[in-house]
């Protein structure tokens, strides 16, 4: 159930003395973030200010995530289970999550290939209105939608080369720049591999 201004009371609070477990996922990566406790109050400031906040326990007070080192967590969704006892944040993290530094409290959870290409997805984003003078990516955005989609054509037929006269290594590199150059043609029509997921599983049904 996605917890709202209007159904969070329903949560089964009593359980757990008023406190529900609560684990921060990164909502494009699905990387797990943190894990934290809430309390109604907790819920109702999270999804009033839209910034994941937490009770804390050993301050015995409403402790929202980066108050001190600006490394907030951008609430994309609150959702529950279905006992209702336990929640899970679906946010954009704005710096690292950990106190020690690091994108995870968990470290040791590395990137799985899913991982990586939401989180290459973000990046190729943040380009778009970045200097050309910064990067390959932000060049290409300069140039404009006719450019990247001749350079998508072009990587299109070295793929096609590769898979019948070249090595894997070879194949796999080329599949690797069609797939960047697929990205930024997206993100330059503001379309998301998402997108294309989606329109894949309606032709899945």
């Amino acid at each position: 159930m996605i917890i709202t201004q209007e159904n969070y009371q329903q949560l089964a609070y009593e359980k757990m003395d008023n406190l529900i477990p609560a684990i921060v996922q990164h909502h494009l990566t699905g990387e797990i973030l943190m894990q934290g406790f809430m309390n109604k109050e907790a819920i109702e400031v999270t999804l009033t200010q839209e910034k994941v906040t937490f009770y804390s326990r050993s301050k015995s007070r409403l402790w929202q995530k980066g108050e001190t080192s600006g490394n907030t967590l951008d609430l994309k969704q609150l959702i529950t289970d279905c006992d209702k006892d336990s929640l899970i944040a679906l946010a954009q993290p704005n710096g690292p999550t950990c106190h020690l530094g690091t994108t995870s409290c968990f470290p040791e959870s590395n990137f799985n290939q899913r991982h990586f290409i939401s989180i290459l997805e973000s990046v190729i984003a943040s380009r778009k209105d970045a200097d050309a003078s910064e990067s390959y990516t932000a060049q290409l955005f300069a140039k404009g939608m006719n450019k990247i989609a001749q350079k998508v054509g072009e990587e299109g037929v070295e793929v096609a080369l590769a898979g019948v006269a070249e090595d894997d290594a070879a194949l796999l590199g080329e599949s690797a720049d069609l797939l960047f150059h697929l990205i930024v043609l997206l993100q330059a029509r503001g379309l998301t591999l998402n997108d294309v997921m989606n329109t894949l599983i309606e032709r899945h049904k």
